[in-house]
């Protein structure tokens, strides 16, 4: 989740249209789009295979620490808490966050290339298993906490964590499993208008249950099976549907920014940020904020980057904010991010394959689109779709995928294109097998049963 530094105060949002335009700036041209890719990874004591907490001298504070020391990163604090690390000015490396239950998080850096993508990947790695091999702490890279129940889990200082784990029961079943429990991958792409983003918002609306099977990685919790692949995201549909889902109002005619942006401002918000602090709002929407009526700030009105903060907390499969967020996938090792920001480089950021992409699912109704994202966290490839199985949707969205790749022609210095970062996916799905469905085997066969052994063969 984004981490908020305080600096000059941001003009105020008087109207709709400022909203919009906030939006609307995101607009690049096309030789100005950029690829940012995030990635969470759950951290665990080597020796114990208990969760790291954040405090004591082998804790996500000295990991932080550690990094500092070691490789030149920058804390970023809340208080006397450090909350976040960034690159110092002029340096490439995006930011490390933390999760609500620790997760340790990459926000990388806006890249012109899947080839770079695959070099910050790899830095990052070698960076924090490096210290944490001092530290006897291991990364785990899978969709859910396969062996922590909730109460076990550590909470991280962080004021809006605070205010939120507050909020999620009272509008969901599973809002504190998704904040402590899951991790991800996510990929940031750019639109260069508002038509160009309407297009691109709708095909990965579409597609996105297509990327949450091939990257199901979550069929375990408290140490057993549970009826999953993904359970990450079937969370997500237990978390709070005013939200979360798959605007089904962005297929309608008349899509575009105002659309969505009438759509947060009845979604509730969370928080607002004055002063160093987090103020709970919770419950209230952005609409009666622009009002001046929220009751723990009367009469005061929000500033664009109240609006920014708040687009922040909506959950949608796919988040519009000055940039697309791609939000289906489960977390996973190293080809697994890279190949996440692959496919949706390669349907998104070349217009033939986009054009073919919408062809694939423009037929699709909002049942349709909404019966496969309900199906997909239990079956994943082998969900039924009309008359075929999503193994065969995610067949030909992966070719797609792969002629836009090859289109954009990006070599690295051994001559291959980007799409040599589908090579991992085009193999599972050519075998129906998940990580998913391998951890189940393994788990069934010759882990007789022991969730422990998923933390040296999933681990980073």
């Amino acid at each position: 989740m984004s981490t908020r530094q305080d600096g000059a105060q941001s003009p105020l949002a008087r109207s709709r249209d400022d909203l919009v335009a906030w939006i609307a700036a995101g607009e690049k041209p096309r030789d100005a789009w950029r690829i940012g890719t995030e990635h969470e990874k759950f951290v665990f004591y080597t020796e114990t295979l208990k969760p790291v907490p954040y405090e004591g001298e082998r804790g996500i504070r000295a990991l932080m620490e550690h990094l500092m020391t070691r490789y030149d990163w920058e804390a970023i604090f809340e208080g006397e808490t450090i909350i976040a690390l960034k690159r110092p000015d002029g340096q490439p490396g995006g930011t490390i966050s933390l999760e609500p239950g620790g997760q340790f998080e990459l926000s990388g850096a806006p890249l012109q290339t899947l080839h770079e993508t695959a070099d910050e990947t790899d830095q990052h790695l070698q960076e924090v298993l490096d210290v944490g091999e001092d530290l006897g702490i291991g990364f785990l890279g899978v969709g859910f906490s396969p062996k922590w129940t909730l109460a076990e889990t550590p909470h991280m200082p962080k004021e809006r964590y605070a205010v939120m784990t507050r909020y999620m029961p009272k509008v969901g079943k599973r809002g504190l499993d998704m904040m402590y429990r899951t991790a991800t991958i996510q990929v940031n792409l750019d639109f260069e208008d508002e038509a160009d983003m309407v297009k691109k918002l709708r095909v990965s609306l579409a597609l996105q249950p297509i990327a949450t099977a091939m990257f199901a990685s979550s069929p375990f919790t408290e140490g057993g099976i549970n009826g999953m692949k993904s359970l990450r995201s079937e969370v997500w549909r237990e978390t709070d549907p005013q939200r979360t889902g798959m605007l089904p109002f962005m297929f309608e005619g008349g899509a575009g920014y105002e659309r969505y942006v009438e759509y947060a401002l009845d979604v509730p918000m969370y928080f607002v940020y004055r002063n160093g602090r987090y103020i709970d709002v919770a419950g209230a929407s952005f609409r009666d904020f622009m009002a001046g009526n929220l009751s723990a700030l009367p009469g005061e009105l929000p500033t664009l980057d109240d609006w920014s903060d708040h687009l922040t907390t909506l959950f949608p499969e796919v988040r519009l904010k000055r940039f697309l967020e791609m939000r289906g996938a489960d977390g996973g090792r190293w080809p697994r991010i890279c190949a996440l920001s692959a496919f949706w480089v390669g349907l998104l950021y070349d217009a033939e394959a986009l054009d073919a992409a919408w062809d694939l699912v423009k037929s699709w109704t909002a049942e349709e689109r909404q019966g496969l994202r309900n199906a997909v966290p239990r079956e994943a490839l082998a969900t039924r779709f009309r008359d075929v199985t999503v193994q065969h949707l995610a067949q030909e969205a992966l070719a797609i995928s792969r002629a836009g790749l090859t289109n954009r022609r990006q070599f690295n210095a051994k001559g291959q294109d980007e799409s040599v970062y589908l090579d991992s996916l085009d193999s599972l799905v050519r075998s129906g097998r998940t990580a998913a469905d391998e951890l189940i085997a393994r788990f069934e066969g010759r882990w007789h049963g022991s969730i422990d052994r998923i933390f040296a063969e999933f681990s980073f």
